[in-house]
């Protein structure tokens, strides 16, 4: 379904081009509002001459300031100025380029999908069955011997042949004809030009055979070659498409994750079914059992069961009830709930991680420009050895010459040598997403193949945000809930890391705090202290003293005492909340023969515990970002190639220097994120895992190029020397972009 001139004036309506465009943020805030980045969906897009194309088309429109187009994913983005053109205009300069495109968040696109491969079935079953009729009618011709059948018996044989071709020539070859007349019309060349014309010339070849047995080309007739190299290229066309799915699949199935309508309350509080779109913050919505969370929002009413699988990364269902956050893109799995919209479009969490995506996999990275560039003069150079080799066959046999040209037309397509590199990255990144890593750079895959030496962050990073407990001292006649529920009673009026980790330890544990004990004051650095008749104090030692004469020598060291007017009361032991898997990470990190920094600008002891505890040897504290940089430049300067992990916040400087950066997504808003990956779920296990991906997925790609390259290198030769018939081309072309999309497909499995 294409977006036509009849329609497309609707998308020129704010409301409608907000679906599927957001703000450009590189323009100054005075412009921000007017130049945008919209994202759609190309249809009818075969090569990387097309993208190159619809790039041209796009740029040529006034207004539009660039154009990306990606021939994997079949996506572009366009970035345009409202003050200069609408969407219908750029729309209509794809149209008129000769392809199709449906806004990126288009409710009509899946079905536009399952219509494309519909049709490319229904042409290659055309083919496939037409081509064993032919193939029946020309076996009496290999198997006989001269004279054995009549010339009469010859020219109906041929003529059934030729009637059972045309379904193939005009239904089954319809896409690869109709690319190839608006090549001619737009004056360029893309992968289906050479193709329709060997089908052209083999058809006309055999077509005069049949009707003119004793002009110039002889009586050969070629309906087999020709039906069978159809069937094969449409087999690999077919294939592809479902391949290409599933391996660009996670862009698409998050964007899919939204529903198109919701039920909104009304004023009088019945239900009414609204666009997503008209979703206001504020608005109370219904969400059934089965349906996907429109909006970031509370559960005002209901308990449930959350998929929150394609947005953290965490695979268990997270369980939602009364005041717990919802977010978009979320999977209700149990009960109906009432939730009031806090987030709407662009600012839900899940509108970042889809525009993240979009922008990542319209990147081309070196590999893949690399293969770009040479695909278009690569193509130039199959018409001029196809022409050549016809030239040298012609005075022997005029037949065969053209059949030789056909050949080389066939065989020599650089489809697989373009899909070589994104092809493999799509896949890679399709997987990360799918285990809750993004990825910002689709370059920073490559780059992540090759790294040697991995520095964390502590804070934030290695541990979890917030700290525990992890031993308690209590007085005689004090248990430890009731010294906890009263020290929390003081705790919950301070914003204080420790006294927040206190009031967490409290819901652990489920106990009530004391009731509130009144007047609580809390003195900077120190501690708190309150109640009416009756004084508590919380903090320090020296804060508590002379009371702490009381503590336990052992318990001197603690961080956190409470004691009343009369005694030393409790001490509580915190320490920060190191990571459940990250002994495993430095494990298998250093397994592939990584080494592994920490470095942080914490405590030295803190560090040291932290990097002893988790198996890091080469640990480093008190370090200002400034200095994280310098020695991080230092390894660089020996050759080092450097990744860094850090939660954003100030580590700015290291994740803009590294070769890779990667960050959790929780500590900073996405949009201010300088990492190349962003990790979306609170497992570290991933920095291993994502860096055996990148290796596995380098080492994909290496073997495709060089697949792409022995098989043109073997098969042009044969082809312009005679030795290879055009049905065994048709294979040859089919198999070897098919066994680049397959090996490719190798990085979803596993993780």
């Amino acid at each position: 379904m294409h977006s036509d001139s009849s329609t497309a004036h609707l998308l020129d309506d704010r409301h409608e081009w907000l679906r599927f465009s957001q703000a450009h943020a590189s323009t100054s805030l005075q412009t921000a509002a007017q130049v945008w980045d919209s994202h759609v969906v190309i249809q009818g897009m075969h090569c990387a001459a097309c993208s190159f194309a619809i790039e041209d088309a796009l740029l040529a429109v006034p207004g539009v300031q660039s154009a990306e187009v990606n021939a994997t994913t079949h996506r572009a983005k366009i970035v345009w100025s409202e003050a200069l053109v609408s969407p219908s205009v750029w729309m209509a300069a794809i149209a008129k380029a000769g392809y199709g495109a449906l806004p990126a968040a288009d409710s009509t696109l899946r079905q536009a999908r399952q219509l494309e491969t519909r049709r490319a079935l229904w042409r290659w079953l055309v083919a496939g069955f037409c081509m064993m009729q032919v193939m029946m009618y020309a076996y009496p011709a290999y198997v006989s011997g001269e004279g054995d059948i009549t010339p009469d018996m010859v020219f109906l044989l041929r003529w059934a042949s030729w009637v059972l071709t045309l379904p193939v020539v005009l239904f089954s070859c319809g896409p690869f004809f109709s690319n190839a007349l608006r090549d001619i019309r737009q004056r360029r060349i893309s992968m289906d030009f050479p193709v329709a014309l060997g089908m052209v010339i083999t058809f006309a070849l055999s077509s005069a055979a049949t009707f003119e047995p004793n002009g110039m080309f002889g009586g050969e007739v070629y309906y087999d070659s020709l039906t069978m190299f159809v069937f094969f290229l449409l087999t690999g066309r077919w294939l592809e498409l479902r391949l290409r799915d599933r391996t660009a699949g996670a862009l698409e199935v998050l964007m899919n994750r939204l529903p198109d309508s919701v039920e909104r309350q009304q004023a009088n509080g019945s239900f009414e079914r609204v666009a997503v779109r008209r979703v206001l913050v504020n608005d109370v919505i219904r969400v059934l059992a089965g349906e996907s969370f429109p909006a970031d929002g509370i559960v005002l009413q209901g308990q449930t069961l959350a998929d929150e699988a394609l947005l953290t990364g965490e695979s268990r269902p997270q369980s939602r009830a009364v005041s717990d956050t919802v977010v978009a893109g979320s999977h209700n799995l149990t009960a109906t709930v009432m939730v009031r919209v806090t987030q709407v479009g662009e600012g839900t969490q899940f509108s970042k991680i889809v525009a993240l995506m979009e922008d990542a996999s319209l990147q081309k990275p070196r590999l893949a420009q690399l293969a770009d560039r040479v695909a278009k003069p690569f193509l130039i150079g199959v018409l001029v050895m196809a022409t050549l080799a016809a030239v040298a066959w012609w005075p022997s046999n005029p037949s065969h010459a053209l059949m030789v040209a056909v050949a080389v037309l066939v065989v020599t397509c650089p489809c697989a040598l373009s899909l070589a590199t994104p092809a493999a990255m799509l896949a890679a990144a399709g997987t990360l997403a799918r285990h809750g890593v993004l990825v910002r750079r689709m370059q920073a895959l490559e780059s992540l193949a090759k790294i040697d030496t991995l520095i964390f962050d502590k804070t934030g990073t290695l541990t979890r945000d917030g700290q525990r407990i992890t031993q308690v001292w209590t007085a005689d006649g004090t248990t430890p809930e009731q010294a906890l529920a009263t020290a929390v009673a003081l705790a919950q009026h301070s914003v204080h890391p420790l006294s927040r980790a206190l009031v967490a330890a409290q819901h652990d544990v489920g106990i009530a705090a004391s009731p509130n004990v009144g007047d609580v004051r809390e003195v900077m650095g120190q501690g708190l202290q309150g109640g009416v008749g009756h004084t508590f104090k919380l903090g320090s030692a020296s804060f508590c003293a002379p009371k702490t004469k009381g503590i336990p020598e052992y318990a001197r060291a603690c961080q956190v005492h409470l004691c009343d007017e009369d005694a030393w009361m409790a001490s509580w032991q915190l320490s920060e909340d190191v990571r459940d898997d990250a002994a495993q990470t430095i494990q298998e990190l250093q397994a592939l023969g990584m080494t592994v920094w920490l470095l942080s600008g914490d405590q030295v002891e803190a560090v040291q515990r932290v990097a002893q505890s988790v198996g890091i040897s080469h640990a480093v504290g008190a370090c200002s970002p400034q200095d994280k940089l310098a020695r991080m430049q230092e390894a660089q300067a020996r050759g080092a190639q450097v990744a860094m992990v850090g939660d954003g916040l100030n580590d700015g400087p290291v994740l803009a220097g590294a070769h890779v950066s990667m960050a959790f997504g929780n500590a900073v808003p996405l949009a201010q994120s300088k990492s190349d990956l962003v990790l979306m779920g609170g497992s570290l296990l991933v920095v291993a895992r994502s860096v055996k991906l990148a290796r596995h997925m380098l080492r994909v790609v290496k073997q495709n190029l060089a697949w792409a390259a022995l098989y043109n290198a073997v098969c042009v030769p044969l082809a312009a020397l005679g030795f290879l018939p055009a049905w065994l081309a048709g294979l040859g072309m089919a198999l070897s972009s098919l066994w680049v999309v397959l090996n490719a497909l190798r990085l979803t499995k596993g993780f």
